[in-house]
């Protein structure tokens, strides 16, 4: 059963403690790395046959698997697929950010130019389910930003398909080239490059603790997005709010995984009761249900506060990757929310709205790195640089100026390569 605890008659560290996954796989994940860095396509069909149980002809997903993967998804979801990757676009273009020029000196001219990666990758998890959202919340702002080739992997099943509504996703987001690749290896190919998958400049989307670990090891060689770490949510709820919704919503983040984080934090003694009784009513009849007990038990805690006020404080020093606004007027509060991936507002609003449909993305900070971190944009997929242009005569107000300065790092050679121009 859930944990409920009185702010400030326990440890704070009760309080604001997480899970830290325990599985140490660096040195697996290195080997793997250095393997496909060597050897290529060669040692991703032999990861492929030994980690997926699939023996592939080809890395590379066909045109016709993709227009046939099309066919064999219902109609009704493909309209759905389309209407989220609408919101998606919609939300997104207005995350686009322009170029600018400053010359109002004479003789001078600055700006920053505004770039997209060349290539971006895109990691899609596979195995046991199938995220089509993943799909388009991480390769449209790709798109929207303008990179060139779109690069996705997922893992195949041991029949070396791709499951239909993954590739349904991807052809709605534009996707350009798909490769059949999980994993570390996956990671590495689009790291590394090999001689069926091209090297990126950028990769993206959640993954196990191989994919997460892999991502840290390549990072330098490429950019990445984030380390993604257990799924969490947090809920501030006034007493006015629905048990039965609370846990709902709670429980839509614990059935992803056993390391799921889900708190609610209440100003309502009576209401955090009737949530944890709730989510016994509720956990028997979910089909992850194994999965959503070990996390709610283990990792889920309920925190009773003294105030609404308080609990947003409590939110902002969790920091959490999901956050729920349950009360009457949230716009009041939400200035007040300074730490949070994404914000769920008023009492209508659950957070798998966000997950799917919505519009703002659900590639979120986790573990308190939202306190310095964002969900993933447009931005991501851009780089800038910048330039600067002075006439002789505009050199020569500030030559010495920069001569000045160079000297009192002691960079002699910095100085003279203003001056010498004026000296002329």
């Amino acid at each position: 059963m859930i944990k409920i605890l009185k702010y400030g008659e326990v440890k704070n560290e009760e309080v604001f403690s997480r899970v830290e996954p325990t599985v140490n796989v660096k040195e697996i994940v290195a080997e793997i790395i250095a393997d496909v860095k060597k050897c290529g396509d060669k040692a991703l069909y032999k990861y492929c046959e030994k980690f997926d149980k699939a023996k592939l002809q080809t890395l590379l997903v066909t045109k016709e698997e993709i227009d046939e993967a099309f066919e064999k998804v219902e109609p009704e979801f493909i309209e759905i697929l389309k209407k989220a990757s609408e919101n998606i676009k919609k939300f997104h273009q207005k995350q686009v950010r322009n170029s600018f020029i400053i010359n109002d000196e004479d003789g001078i001219v600055m700006g920053q130019k505004v770039i997209p990666v060349d290539r971006a990758g895109l990691y899609v998890p596979g195995g046991t389910a199938a995220y089509p959202s993943t799909v388009l919340m991480d390769s449209i702002p790709a798109k929207i930003a303008g990179v060139k080739e779109v690069v996705m992997v997922t893992p195949p099943s041991k029949d070396g398909k791709i499951n239909p509504v993954i590739l349904a996703a991807a052809k709605i987001a534009g996707v350009d080239k798909i490769f059949k690749l999980g994993g570390a290896q996956a990671i590495a190919a689009l790291a590394c490059g090999t001689e069926s998958v091209p090297k990126v400049d950028k990769i993206v989307g959640p993954g196990n603790a191989f994919v997460a670990e892999a991502k840290k090891q390549v990072f330098g060689a490429v950019s990445i997005d984030m380390i993604a770490g257990p799924s969490e949510i947090l809920i501030v709820a006034d007493k006015t709010s629905n048990p039965k919704h609370l846990a709902a919503d709670l429980l839509s983040q614990a059935e992803h995984d056993k390391l799921a984080s889900a708190v609610l934090v209440t100003d309502s003694a009576e209401l955090a009761q009737n949530v944890a009784n709730e989510l016994e009513l509720q956990i028997p009849k979910l089909e992850r249900a194994e999965i959503a007990r070990a996390s709610i038990d283990n990792n889920g805690k309920i925190i009773v506060a003294d105030s609404l006020d308080n609990a947003i404080d409590i939110a902002n020093e969790i920091a959490p990757e999901h956050l729920e606004l349950s009360v009457d007027n949230p716009f009041d509060y939400l200035d007040a929310i300074r730490h949070a991936g994404s914000i769920f507002m008023g009492k209508n609003c659950p957070e798998a709205l966000g997950d799917y449909f919505a519009g703002p993305n659900h590639t979120l900070p986790t573990s308190g790195t939202a306190k310095f971190s964002s969900p993933l944009s447009v931005d991501d997929f851009v780089k800038k640089t910048q330039y600067t242009y002075y006439t002789k005569n505009a050199l020569s107000k500030v030559a010495k100026d920069v001569e000045y300065f160079a000297k009192k790092e002691g960079l002699t050679a910095h100085a003279k390569s203003a001056v010498i121009r004026i000296e002329e």
